[in-house]
């Protein structure tokens, strides 16, 4: 379907875009007098660069999903009646790892973003440490040597 103006900015809120085939970007705030205002201007600059994102932003042109892919506003295009079910399925992967690993592994992209590199390795640095502190590290690496699947309980 379509993200556009303030759908495209909630969109761009996620921590990924799983677009259908058909899906359509863009901010045509432009096309009624204003400009985006909920930080579409800056995550789409982040996203997908400074041209595009003028073009996107000064234009009001709207960027089909394989564009939108290979922009990298997008993670991933599913076709149309998959949608949903590959969605869940990514959503049910991500929830069945450890899920302190998820929350900082997240953390440590978001930094990547807005950070100097140091900072942002330090974090990482420290982060990755921490969680040979959990229990799911030990499960996790115990699994891997007994080749089976691991059983993470968020401690």
């Amino acid at each position: 379907g379509y993200a556009l103006g303030g759908g495209c900015e909630v969109a761009m809120m996620c921590d990924m875009i799983f677009a259908s085939e058909s899906a359509q970007f863009g901010q045509p705030e432009i096309k009624i007098g204003v400009m985006p205002g909920m930080g579409g201007s800056q995550r789409m600059t982040r996203a997908v660069g400074k041209a595009k994102a003028m073009d996107m932003v000064l234009t009001g042109r709207m960027m089909g999903a394989q564009e939108a892919e290979r922009a990298g506003l997008v993670a991933r295009v599913i076709a149309d009646d998959a949608l949903l079910d590959e969605t869940m399925e990514a959503a049910r992967t991500i929830a069945g790892f450890g899920q302190n690993a998820v929350l900082l592994a997240r953390e440590a992209v978001d930094r990547a973003f807005e950070t100097p590199l140091a900072e942002g390795l330090l974090f990482e640095r420290r982060a990755f440490h921490s969680l040979f502190a959990t229990d799911d590290q030990k499960e996790g690496m115990a699994a891997f040597m007994e080749k089976r699947s691991p059983d993470f309980t968020g401690k």
